[in-house]
């Protein structure tokens, strides 16, 4: 049995369906996304099975991406979750068929509430669509599963659906990388949005020296600092250049070395500087690597010293 044709057919499916339904998105759209705009409570996610496991993702990248969500079992509704549902809040209700069985149940309850509905289903003649103010149409032609029994692309579908719902929202209230990170502080997400090059960069035992510096002294502190490279600065503490453990065996090579040269002979001049601590540290990686260097002299605005940063530091802490 080839499953690699069988595997390719299945994305196939639901690639043509993800791009049918580019088509079908019209007004109704707009209408979902001001109606959730102007919820002043929470967007509460329902459904049941497999629409309901798209459902709490659905819910979950909501309330990650600045829209106050979260997911409610209608089995659990029906015996006293319904308490959860302010007069404020609205609902997303998800039914592929719109006929589900326990969903069709608090669908009454929900309206006795008075709160705005949003169905999600392929009828809108359905026990979902009738109740909804607001239905958005899951149109899928094919089933990726051979038997067209098992939900596939719809799942797929109304999954895609639910992240353009949440971009849309993310747009509409300039949702930023910052605002992301505050709702991510752990894990590797967080040390992506949340770590700051304040809180990695090295500020105490700095080879700090001044452009007279001879090469042997420059060589001390380079040593007892370990980070392999000497600040230059001036009587201001502004950088003026840095020198490498590199550039200083280049310089070896020069029939003219002295160690009693003053250090600012091999520097780099003008290096380049990050001049915000406040700068994600990932941010800060991904410079330091398209500048394919090894540290980085954090300044303020004028040039003045604040600490370095260091790669090895930036992968130790998991930074990527």
């Amino acid at each position: 049995m080839n499953y690699i044709k069988i595997a390719q057919q299945t994305l196939q499916i639901e690639a043509d369906t993800l791009i049918g339904a580019i088509e079908s998105i019209d007004d109704t759209f707009n209408q979902a996304v001001e109606m959730i705009l102007t919820c002043k409570g929470k967007l509460i996610v329902t459904g049941v099975g497999k629409s309901g496991l798209i459902g709490a993702k659905i819910a979950a990248t909501f309330a990650s991406t600045g829209t106050p969500s979260f997911f409610l079992h209608p089995t659990e509704a029906l015996h006293g979750d319904l308490g959860m549902i302010d007069s404020k809040d609205m609902v997303l209700a998800i039914s592929y068929s719109g006929e589900s069985e326990e969903l069709g149940a608090i669908l009454p309850h929900v309206k006795r509430f008075n709160v705005p509905l949003i169905g999600m289903s392929k009828n809108e003649n359905s026990t979902l669509g009738r109740y909804s103010d607001l239905h958005i149409a899951i149109v899928v032609e094919k089933e990726a599963c051979p038997l067209e029994i098992a939900p596939t692309s719809s799942t797929t579908l109304t999954l895609a659906l639910g992240d353009a719902l949440a971009v849309c929202l993310m747009k509409a209230r300039n949702f930023q990388k910052n605002d992301f990170a505050s709702f991510h502080p752990g894990g590797s997400l967080g040390k992506q949005l949340f770590i700051k090059v304040r809180d990695l960069m090295q500020t105490d035992n700095l080879p700090l020296a001044f452009r007279d510096t001879s090469v042997k002294d420059a060589i001390v502190k380079m040593t007892q600092a370990r980070l392999g490279t000497v600040l230059l600065v001036d009587d201001a503490n502004k950088l003026v250049g840095l020198v490498s453990d590199g550039d200083i065996r280049r310089a070896l090579m020069d029939k003219d070395f002295s160690l009693d040269a003053p250090i600012e002979k091999y520097a780099t001049l003008h290096p380049f500087v990050i001049d915000d601590e406040e700068m994600l540290a990932s941010d800060a990686l991904g410079l330091i690597e398209k500048k394919k260097i090894q540290l980085v002299v954090i300044t303020d605005k004028s040039k003045h010293v604040k600490g370095v940063l260091h790669i090895h530091v930036l992968v130790q802490k998991g930074i990527s």
